[in-house]
């Protein structure tokens, strides 16, 4: 490359605005976070805002049936894209960075080579992806699993919202069903910016993270049907109490992530008592068991246990249960020479750079399954994610995304 090239770096103050400004958008109250979930109307004004700022660049867009947008900047050649990007739908109490860095600076890469008047040898692509999250459609990273072929348009499409309404009705009405075919087109390349989310390289003073795998992922949800019963008069010893057998079931998790040791981590998120009330020894439980690690045959072992317990814990309170698998993706291994790119790159801009697995879902993942893939993470502040006061210095935003824009100037050099 040429040294006009190397010596290219993103412009951090027009990165923040447009992340100020997307963060605007279904901003909660006294913070700096933001609510959109997808497909709602607030996902609908981000969406139509990054858009813009799409067209602003003069990028060729496409919208798919799933509701993926994608924006390329053409190259000299014709042929598959480098692609980046991620997503920019949240949890009810996000921050604003978490999935917005990685399509944001995806647009901010694009727009510095064309500040300078750079056309890489293939084209470069920008891409954000429907409800990464998970958070009001099952499973998680759905929009980037249809793009990639693991599940079916028209399986997706029929998926019910928490709050009842379909997935391909949603995509309607927000004006998101698009045409484009999926499976997508497969890129040359997809590299993916992120916070990390926890808090390793915080707490290691490092600067950049060389994303190696996505732990595996197992959601369930459980429902636990006793029976209700006044919680004053019915005898410890003649209940059949589905909230006893949620409790005991979070904590045998929790030991059971403890027994096996890191990575091993395990969640119960959700808890749902019916009638919930004071007095009342519950009808009905219903919960989620989150369990992850970077090694599948311990992951189903961790499984095959709770399974187990659940089964053994149930029937000696006399309850039934129902199981539902939400979803269930096995660990992901990114492509060597991709890692390596990223360690050399934040390497050669004056980084400090730890290889690293990451310990949440990204579509990264999923696009690991048609094209070589890496990720690059930026630390999280005190390791906190999911939470409106989810925060990344500006040097470390800068770092990463000038490490993301040289990483993907390579790729599209070749």
């Amino acid at each position: 490359m040429s040294t006009s090239t190397t010596d290219l770096r993103i412009d951090i103050d027009r990165l923040q605005q447009r992340l100020a400004d997307l963060a605007a958008i279904g901003a909660i109250e006294g913070t700096e976070g933001c609510a959109r979930l997808a497909l709602t109307d607030e996902d609908k004004a981000g969406r139509d805002l990054v858009v813009t700022w799409m067209e602003d660049l003069g990028l060729q867009i496409t919208v798919d049936g799933i509701g993926n947008v994608t924006g390329v900047m053409a190259g000299q050649i014709d042929g598959p894209p480098v692609m980046c990007g991620s997503h920019i739908d949240t949890v009810r109490t996000g921050g604003r960075y978490d999935g917005n860095l990685g399509v944001l600076a995806g647009l901010e890469v694009i727009e510095t080579l064309m500040t300078a008047g750079v056309t890489p040898r293939r084209s470069v692509a920008v891409a954000y992806f429907t409800d990464e999250e998970g958070a009001r459609f099952a499973p998680d990273m759905l929009g980037s699993l249809v793009y990639v072929g693991g599940m079916a348009l028209e399986e997706a499409l029929e998926i019910k919202a928490i709050d009842g309404a379909v997935l391909g009705e949603e995509l309607e009405r927000i004006g998101y069903a698009g045409s484009a075919p999926v499976p997508g087109l497969v890129p040359h390349a997809f590299v993916e910016l992120h916070v990390e989310q926890g808090p390793v390289l915080e707490a290691e003073g490092i600067t950049v993270g060389a994303v190696d795998g996505v732990q595996g992922i197992s959601w369930q949800e459980v429902t636990v049907t006793g029976q209700s019963n006044h919680a004053g008069t019915t005898p410890m010893h003649l209940r059949k109490d589905p909230g006893f057998v949620a409790a005991a079931c979070a904590n045998f998790v929790r030991g059971l992530a403890l027994e096996l040791g890191h990575p091993q981590v395990a969640t119960v998120g959700r808890v749902e008592f019916r009638p919930n009330l004071v007095n009342v020894v519950p009808a009905s439980a219903t919960f989620t068991v989150d369990l992850r690690n970077t090694d599948e045959a311990v992951l189903q072992d961790a499984e095959a246990r709770f399974s187990s317990f659940l089964a053994e814990t149930a029937a000696a309170e006399d309850c039934t249960v129902e199981t539902k698998t939400l979803a269930r993706f096995e660990p992901v291994i990114f492509d060597e020479s991709m890692i390596e790119l990223v360690q050399d790159v934040a390497v050669e801009l004056g980084h400090s750079v730890k290889r690293m697995p990451s310990g949440a879902g990204h579509d990264a993942q999923m696009l690991a399954r048609v094209c070589p893939t890496s990720m690059i993470f930026t630390p999280s502040k005190d390791g906190i994610s999911h939470n409106p006061a989810e925060y990344t210095s500006p040097s470390d935003l800068e770092a990463g995304a000038n490490v993301m824009l040289q990483t993907m100037l390579r790729l599209a050099s070749k």
